[in-house]
């Protein structure tokens, strides 16, 4: 959509103090530790639910002195949990400790900067979380994962963390009845006697531990087609055959062509659809995406296509470029709403975008009502069920839009490509993201992003026209009234004339004081509308007067 008219904010230099330091999450990192590849082995059996492992953790240490490695797994309790019977270095077993849900290993010398090692951990035990063992709903028992936000250390030993991304390898030894899907592509599949087989899939591109999947069941799976050289994939219970086929046909392929065009380049080496009984709508994971149990219909239903959009768009946005902390989760959840929208724009229509704008802005406001401060952008965040609300999707997503709304359709585009080809595979903050559309624009964010994503609110207007006919004079006024937070608003107004044409005009509101416009017109005013174009979060009150 060419958007008619573009918000102008009117940045007062000092109005907003910016943030002394980039929030960042509680999580205890370690930047001289890189790990760069982790070679999981699984062993998975119908007879119990424990799964035995060996986890080949490949680092690279990137500062001298470091004498440990630390991983998080979680500990046994009330009878599930992961036990670590030993871990070795080059065939030599190391010291290690397993308490308060990390793996501290410690290591016989401390590697120089820049080397390499690969620590070998065999562990056992029952997942209390992160993989799923229960039958789905036909009754068949099946393996799903369910990573999001931090459980992969419920069943892998990681840097359970979006910060330090990593290639990786599933190789899974299961009841030959099973199919096996992971990130990746499948590099072996052979038939161990017995009735197992081993299913060996190869991620090459280095993704947070989030995104690593695994999926096993008996699956009617269905090679699409393919995009870019790439392979789209299908794989749903052997009973939703041919409902799952039809369903998840469309549309991915198109989603894809319309990402890769306006965005650039798709990372991965193949993209998956996959009904699980570990998610209730979708779950991004990279290159292989998890929808839930009735995510079938056999109908193509709007509501679950428009869950295949919002998953693919993440493969660019959270997958390929990843927040770098907690904090920013916005980054990849606000955007994946937003380019949900921008496809729909393109697939569906106009009228469909600004229906999908109005339901959020609505959901916004409701939202607000019981928690008035909440901020997107967190600030240390340490309780993992915050990482996201509804906010970080809806309010996120707005963000995007009005700033698009801002800076104009062809340097919103710029920006987004600049940002997506520096951080492609890589991590990125909300203030990298600024720095590109500044760049992008040429103008000074500080303001917009200041007061969208750093504090809590959002606007309420109360505002009225007035017309007097013999003296062909309209007044437009309009006032924030929230209470607690300042917002600088910029407001387009749609005035309509009894000869059926009609006039735009832009009111600029600070503050919480009354701005006002006055015309002089040789018409007569039937009505004026405000934000006819659905640029503007805020909720108003506004009547003639």
């Amino acid at each position: 959509m060419k958007l008619l008219y573009a918000l102008i904010l009117l940045i007062l230099s000092g109005y907003w103090q910016a943030p002394l330091a980039a929030p960042r999450d509680t999580y205890p990192k370690n930047h001289d530790i890189d790990i760069l590849n982790y070679a999981f082995e699984l062993t998975l059996s119908d007879e119990t639910d424990v799964i035995r492992g060996v986890a080949t953790v490949d680092a690279r240490y990137l500062a001298a002195g470091q004498t440990a490695m630390r991983l998080d797994l979680i500990e046994v309790r009330d009878g599930k949990g992961m036990r670590v019977d030993r871990v070795t270095l080059d065939g030599a077993a190391l010291t290690f400790r397993h308490e308060q849900d990390q793996l501290f290993i410690t290591l016989p010398t401390a590697p120089e900067a820049g080397a390499r090692i690969q620590v070998m951990i065999e562990y056992a035990g029952v997942p209390a979380s992160g993989l799923k063992i229960a039958p789905n709903k036909y009754g068949d028992r099946t393996f799903f994962s369910d990573n999001w936000p931090n459980q992969t250390r419920h069943w892998l030993p990681t840097v359970d963390h979006p910060y330090d991304k990593a290639t990786s390898e599933m190789k899974i030894v299961a009841p030959a009845r099973y199919q096996v899907v992971s990130n990746g592509l499948l590099i072996e599949e052979s038939d161990l006697g017995a009735g197992v087989r081993l299913s060996h899939w190869k991620q090459s591109i280095p993704i947070a531990t989030w995104l690593y999947v695994l999926g096993v069941a008996e699956f009617a799976v269905q090679r699409v087609g393919t995009y870019g050289g790439k392979e789209i994939q299908t794989w749903v219970y052997r009973q939703d055959r041919d409902a799952g086929f039809y369903d998840f046909a469309v549309p991915t392929i198109p989603a894809l062509a319309f990402y890769e065009a306006n965005v650039g380049p798709y990372s991965y080496e193949k993209l998956a659809n996959i009904q699980s009984n570990s998610v209730g709508g979708g779950m991004e994971a990279a290159s292989a995406i998890f929808y839930g149990d009735n995510s079938v219909t056999g109908d193509r239903s709007r509501r679950w296509q428009n869950v295949i959009i919002h998953e693919v768009a993440h493969q660019w946005f959270g997958n390929a470029v990843t927040e770098a902390d907690w904090d920013d989760v916005w980054l990849s959840e606000g955007f994946a709403t937003y380019f949900t929208l921008l496809f729909r724009e393109h697939y569906y229509g106009q009228d469909d975008f600004v229906e999908g704008l109005r339901e959020s802005r609505d959901r916004i406001y409701t939202f607000y009502q019981d928690r008035p401060d909440y901020r997107i952008v967190h600030d240390n965040l340490s309780d993992m069920s915050q990482v996201t609300t509804n906010m970080t999707y809806q309010k996120g997503a707005w963000v995007l839009h009005m700033l698009r709304v801002l800076v104009g359709d062809d340097v919103f585009w710029r920006g987004i490509q600049s940002y997506y080809a520096e951080f492609q595979d890589r991590n990125a903050t909300t203030a990298d993201f600024r720095r590109h559309m500044e760049e992008a624009s040429g103008q000074d964010l500080d303001t917009f992003f200041e007061q969208w994503l750093y504090q809590g609110g959002v606007p309420w207007i109360e505002g009225g026209w007035s017309f007097d006919s013999p003296r062909k004079e309209l007044v437009i006024s309009a006032q924030p009234v929230q209470q607690t937070y300042v917002f600088r608003l910029p407001m387009t107004f749609e005035v309509r004339y009894e000869d059926g044409t009609h006039s735009r005009h832009q009111l600029d509101m600070a503050g919480n004081a009354t701005a006002s416009l006055t015309l002089t017109t040789e018409k007569a005013v039937v009505d004026v509308v405000p934000d006819p174009d659905t640029e503007l979060l805020a909720r108003w009150t506004f009547e003639r007067r």
